[in-house]
């Protein structure tokens, strides 16, 4: 009798909870885990960057020319996009408000040894609408700039169908033949997620160990309540209404790739699992193709909700009470600097450095959380990939409602 293979998921749990207890018992000699078990970790997120670029490129083109129709491109963008937003405001607001709710228990800190240089903090939204263009074919995939990407396969996918009016669909083929030939890519590279998983965690626990259990804890639970808060109210509340999925059906389908995001920190290292989760709960292939490339480079709702609690937090620990207004501002600033922000581990830092910004927070505060960022990461990780997922069943369920009615 042939033995059953555990399912990935379930090989994926069993790798995090020995990271877990290996991390812990390694605790005493972080350089070990780092020296050792890290590099195969590196490796892992290696492959996994080096397929991601082709594959959103392909993925995109060939969710376009599979649609024939440059008008329906169009609308399930646009449903994308406002749907992004919306949660993306929603979590922002999540987060201000716990962090509002709990702000007592944060202290007041002596800051003056605080020093932190952030890079590149100040963002002029012309110059980010000018950058989303691409000036040579190459330097997208070189820079793995995501938005570039985007429009370069956006354009080409357009030019194809315009093209297919005179001539016959063999040209969607070669799109179609790559497309096949990185899912298989990263198919092979998705086998490796345990070992992946297991070398990414491990060094991470073992060098903050209990440390994480100190005057951050408090932050890190409430960021941690709003994560969950979100998921299960937002994504349960728009999964079932406009996607009719059960909400409970969502979350076990998506665990593989919220594992995966968890220990990963990276949206865009989690694509790959992510498509292959939505599709097995009922998202269309051609909109998973557009919607999930899309929500890992511009859908950053637990990046949003780590801004708000951030906020709250520094501004307390320097004694500052913010005002409405200022929290209006926090929204506006978090959901709209979440477009282009990269999809990788520790984007959220330059993020909160903009919101710091843009209500005269000293950006300084943001040493009291860059020694737990990581770990602020992963959970924020996994609240973005479990949107974008939501957001391509409903996109899904939408379109087909509509071409029923048609």
């Amino acid at each position: 009798m042939q033995k059953k293979k555990l399912a990935l998921s379930t090989q994926i749990f069993i790798a995090l909870v020995l990271a877990i207890i290996a991390g812990i018992a390694l605790t005493g000699a972080p350089g070990f885990a780092t020296s050792y078990i890290k590099p195969f970790g590196t490796i892992f997120l290696n492959l996994i960057k080096w397929i991601v670029c082709p594959l959103v490129f392909f993925s995109i083109m060939a969710g376009v020319v599979s649609m024939r129709d440059i008008k329906k491109v169009g609308a399930i963008g646009g449903t994308t996009v406002v749907y992004y937003m919306c949660t993306t405001a929603f979590a922002v607001a999540i987060g201000l408000l716990f962090a509002n709710i709990f702000k007592g228990i944060f202290p007041v800190l002596s800051t003056t040894d605080l020093a932190y240089e952030p890079s590149a903090t100040t963002v002029n939204f012309m110059d980010t609408l000018v950058g989303i263009f691409p000036s040579n074919f190459i330097k997208p995939f070189v820079d793995a700039s995501m938005l570039q990407i985007i429009v370069a396969s956006l354009i080409i996918g357009f030019a194809l169908i315009l093209i297919a009016d005179d001539k016959d669909n063999m040209e969607f083929t070669f799109v179609n033949v790559a497309n096949d030939i990185c899912m298989k890519a990263m198919e092979m590279i998705i086998k490796l997620s345990p070992i992946g998983v297991f070398c990414l965690l491990c060094p991470v626990v073992a060098e903050n160990g209990p440390a994480v259990l100190g005057s951050l804890a408090k932050v890190l639970l409430i960021a941690y309540l709003c994560y969950i808060v979100h998921a299960v109210l937002v994504y349960s509340l728009t999964v079932s209404t406009l996607g009719h999925v059960s909400p409970i059906a969502f979350f076990k389908g998506m665990m593989p790739a919220m594992m995966m995001a968890f220990s990963s920190a990276s949206s865009v290292g989690t694509l790959p699992l992510n498509m292959e989760c939505a599709e097995k709960l009922g998202a269309d292939k051609e909109v998973a193709s557009f919607v999930l490339p899309l929500g890992a480079t511009i859908n950053m709702d637990g990046t949003a909700i780590y801004q708000g609690v951030c906020s709250i937090f520094i501004a307390s620990c320097f004694g500052i009470n913010l005002t409405f207004p200022q929290m209006l501002t926090i929204v506006l600033t978090a959901t709209l600097a979440s477009i282009g922000t990269a999809g990788v581990p520790g984007a959220g830092m330059v993020m909160l450095a903009m919101v710091l910004q843009s209500v005269g927070l000293p950006v300084e505060g943001i040493a009291l959380v860059a020694g737990v960022d990581r770990i602020f990461d992963m959970g924020r990780t996994t609240v973005n990939i479990t949107g974008d997922a939501a957001c391509s069943i409903i996109v899904s369920e939408l379109q087909r409602r509509k071409t029923k009615k048609a």
